[in-house]
Formats: structure tokens, sequence, C-alpha cells
């Protein structure tokens, strides 16, 4: 087969596509669950599964495929995961019940990797000099793709159903996989290796170990048996992944690698990032549809608090398309501390002014913006600091962190929401009041954390992306 020839502005194109497809399913189904219980005839602890399944299979499958992105091809890989989307999408919308429905999520989480992966095409295939404007607008559609989620997911529910939050994806995923087959070339930079399964099977375990629990503690408690022998299963899981990487000669992930400066500081900074993106984009909707009869919200219905949603969407597509822009002339890191400053006053305002409708949707536009910028600050980081070779992995690496500082982001959210009810069953003010103010508290620990962050000289995209003479490196097509 020959290697398809594209140009750059195509390939930035077609990625863009399978990206911001992926990313509208982290936030499509969330505002609609109370529809798809009702529907299926399910109890409200189990239909959340629809979110927790897909959360960990794409925890899971973020850093594998990206392992075997870097080894067999990333465009191959890539056609892989959006394939495996576009049939979970078709199963999700078929499913008869909510066994189906949970075991199609699952398929369609393998599409984690399709980040790290566009990531790595990137790097491989555009001049050093376009790979941070590239970057900044993946990071865009990545941030913006889940917040169109939340505006789109009212409109289509009310007018077509649910189902077809998942008949749409799966038609634009189909297409978007045929133009990358045809459109995007194959990545020549490869590391041969065979993958170590036992550490992706350990990989796997603590992961679902530890995500199980956090996102199920609010209906076992935080305390019950079940949550700390899962949390204490994680820990023994991990150490013994650890253990494993450390002694293999082709590690699924190069402990050494992400023990430089400035990939874990940036993971760190990932963290709370995650924590906060999702709790604000979980629990910000909640207040707004809260009838006013609780002493706040608005009443809003789920179409219109993803209208009131619109800035902060507008926002995070125009700050990580800012962020590639400015980087020739602000570092990656000031942009990150920058994202961190704007998360910590957007949050304060949550916390103080959240009066009225616009108040929220401001804030919420100047958490956008932050988010945005911290999305592509954090990716240039991340390539910029690795091997042209260990992209895939370590990119897949960033974003799995995120999700799981957003899986306990959202659980300890959730808990301080729903720790104390009003008489109806409503969570009080408080209690989002509550929440804001830790957001707050952890947007101001995020700035600290991005100040730690080493700077890394521009050069070093160009230096690493040439770390593997493409002559040298297995080329198929």
């Amino acid at each position: 087969m020959p290697r398809p020839l594209a140009s750059p502005r195509l390939t930035l194109a077609v990625l863009a596509g399978a990206a911001g497809a992926f990313s509208m399913l982290q936030s499509l189904v969330s505002p609609v669950l109370p529809t798809i219980q009702a529907d299926l005839g399910t109890s409200r602890s189990t239909v959340t599964w629809v979110l927790t399944a897909w959360l960990m299979s794409a925890s899971v499958a973020t850093p594998l495929l990206g392992r075997l992105g870097d080894s067999l091809g990333k465009r191959r890989t890539l056609l892989v995961a959006l394939s495996a989307v576009s049939a979970g999408s078709l199963l999700a919308a078929l499913a008869p019940n909510i066994g189906v429905l949970v075991a199609a999520r699952v398929v369609q989480g393998l599409g984690g990797a399709v980040f790290p992966l566009a990531f790595g095409i990137v790097r491989d295939e555009f001049p050093a000099e376009r790979v941070a404007p590239a970057i900044g607008s993946l990071s865009a559609v990545l941030a913006g793709g889940g917040g169109l989620g939340l505006v789109l997911s009212g409109p289509i529910e009310a007018h077509l159903g649910w189902r077809w939050l998942f008949w749409i994806p799966m038609v634009s995923v189909a297409l978007t996989a045929v133009l990358a087959g045809l459109l995007v070339p194959e990545s020549p930079v490869r590391h041969r290796g065979r993958i170590d399964w036992r550490a992706a099977l350990l990989l796997s375990g603590w992961l679902v170990a530890l995500l199980t629990p956090v996102s199920r503690a609010t209906v076992w408690g935080w305390s019950s048996p079940g949550v700390l022998s899962l949390f204490a299963l994680a820990a023994v899981l991990f150490l013994c992944w650890i253990a494993v990487e450390s002694r293999s000669a082709d590690p699924l992930v190069d402990l050494r690698m992400m023990r430089l400066p400035a990939v874990w500081t940036t993971n760190a900074v990932a963290v709370l990032f995650g924590a906060n993106m999702f709790a604000v984009t979980a629990f910000v909707p909640q207040f707004l549809q809260t009838p006013a009869t609780a002493g706040y919200g608005f009443g809003s219905s789920v179409t219109e608090a993803g209208l009131l949603s619109v800035p902060m969407l507008a926002t995070m597509a125009v700050g990580g398309v800012l962020s590639g822009s400015l980087s020739v002339l602000v570092s990656p890191k000031a942009q990150l501390v920058v994202s961190a400053l704007l998360s910590t006053a957007a949050c304060a305002a949550f916390t103080l002014l959240h009066d009225h409708p616009w108040e929220v949707a401001t804030a919420g536009g100047v958490f956008g913006l932050g988010l945005g910028l911290a999305y592509a600050a954090m990716s240039t980081l991340i390539v910029r600091s690795v091997p042209a070779h260990r992209t895939g992995v370590a990119t897949g690496m960033n974003a799995n962190i995120r999700n799981i500082g957003g899986a306990i982001g959202t659980a300890v959210v959730a808990t301080l929401v729903t720790s104390d009810s009003l008489p109806g069953g409503l969570p009080r003010e408080s209690g989002f009041t509550h929440a804001f103010i830790l957001l707050t508290v952890t947007s101001a620990a995020t700035v600290a954390l991005a100040a730690l962050v080493p700077a890394v000289p521009r050069r070093g995209t160009t230096v690493a992306r040439h770390a593997q003479p493409r002559r040298k490196s297995a080329h198929p097509h």
C-alpha cells in the first residue's frame, strides 16, 4: 500500500476531527443519564457505570495503544482506535439493556488512544516550527469537544432521543477513519521491541482497582470495606507494576522518562487540572439546573444549561489556538502558570458570584480560557521533553493522569455536594459553595506546581524529533 500523501493542513484537519469526535463522548452522555436510567429500567447507581466503564477503559487503553503506536505505527493504531469507537457507538445505539450499554462504553473507551497517537503523528510529520501551533489546535479541540458535548446533548436528546447520542458519533467517527486511512501518512519513527504484557496487565489492574472505588465511593461510602480493599489492592498492584517496569528491558512506560523534571511536574499539574475540569463540567450544569425553589439555582433545562456553557466552550477553543501562536513569545511554562491563575480566579468567582446566570457563564468563560491554554501547554511540554519514539506513551500517560485526577475530583466534589440535602432531596447551596471553595484551593495549588515546571527550550522539539534518524526507521509503506 503506498504511503498516503497529504499536506500538514489536511493531516491536522483529519486528526482534529478524530480528536473532536472522541472528546465529545466524554460529556455527551452525562447530562442524559436520568433519561437512560428510566428508559432501560435500571437504578441510579447502576447507570453511572455508563461513565465509569468508559473512564476505566480509556485509562487502560490510552497508554497501551500509545505504546503499540510507537512500535507498530501510529496511523495503523489510530485506525484501530477509531474503529473501536465507531463499533462501540453502534453497539450503544442498539443496546437493549444497561449491561450491553456498559459493554459498549468499554469498547468506545479504546478510543482514548486517539490523543497520544495524534500528537505523535504531528511530531513525526510536521516541521519543527509547526509542531507547537498544531498541538495547540489539537488541544483546543480536545478541550472544546467536551464542552460541545454539554451544549449538544440536550437538543439531540429532546428532538431525536438519547440513542442518537451514539448514532451521530458512530457515523462521524467512521467517516473520520476513512479519511485518516486515505490522508494521514504512516509515521516512520518507530521503536522496535516487544510489548511487556505483564506490565500491561498490572497497569490495567491498578488503574481499575483505583478508579472503581474513586468513582463509586459516593455510593458505597469512602470508609466501606469495598472501597478500602480496592484502594489497598491498587497500592499493591502499583508497586508490582513499578517493580516489573523497572526490570524490563523494553518497558511499557519508561519510568526513567517519567522521572524527567519537565515530565513529572507537568503530570503533577495534570492531576489537579483534570480534577478541576471534570468537576466543573459535571457540577456547574447541575447547579444551573437546580430549581430556584431550593433558594439558589435557575431551574435551567439540559439545553439551557448547555447554552450557558457556550462561553466556556468558546474560550477553551480560543485558548488552545492562541497557545500555539503565542509559543514563540511566551513559553509553555509561563502559559501553564497563567492558565492556573485563570482557573483560580474562575473558581473563586463560582464561589462568590453565582446569583445570576450571566455571572456563572462569565466565570465559565474565564475557566475555559485557562483550560484551553493549559491543555496545549502541557502537551507541548511533554512532546518537547521526550524522544520522538516515546511521544505516544508519554502523552498517553499525561492524558491518563488527567483522567485519574478527574475521577478523584468528581468523586470528592460529589461527596461535598450531596453530603447535606434539603427535604426534597436537592443538595443545599452550601454543598456547592464548599465544592467551589475546594476547587479554588486546588487551582491555587496548581499555580505553585506550575511554577516548578522547568522551562523546556524550543530547540528541544527539533532535537527530540530527530532523536532517531528517519532513514533507520522501519517503514512498511
